[in-house]
């Protein structure tokens, strides 16, 4: 059984930093895409960022680039999403997945097999 947990959501104030963290357990993920999805109140889920199983090569939305950095450990099987200057507009529910993907196909969330259950990040104005 595979489970992704997510913690590090709260509440910031607008310019304010978070760091989400993911641990992933119930097999190995080394050869796998991490990535962070976000979904705000009314609105679909969209992609945030990615690291394919290295590392070394990441995909971040335009709407997140320069301001978060995705980044996995292998060996403790976490991705880690920090995340600076932050907006009202960041603010949503940040999830955790797992996937195999390449190129574009990183940024569709169909290509991903496993999901976390969310953690809350409120940017106030």
């Amino acid at each position: 059984q595979v489970q992704l947990v997510e913690s590090g959501g709260g509440l910031v104030q607008t310019g304010g930093s978070l760091r989400l963290s993911c641990a992933a357990s119930g097999r190995t993920f080394t050869t796998a895409t991490m990535a962070w999805f976000r979904q705000a109140p009314g609105k679909e889920r969209e992609f945030v960022g990615a690291a394919r199983w290295s590392g070394s090569t990441t995909y971040y939305a335009d709407s997140v680039k320069e301001r978060f950095t995705v980044s996995r450990d292998n060996a403790k099987r976490t991705v880690s999403l920090q995340m600076n200057s932050l907006k009202p507009e960041d603010t949503a529910v940040y999830y955790c997945a797992v996937g195999y993907c390449s190129g574009d196909g990183c940024y569709r969330s169909s290509l991903y097999d496993y999901w976390g259950q969310g953690t809350q990040v409120t940017v106030s104005s």
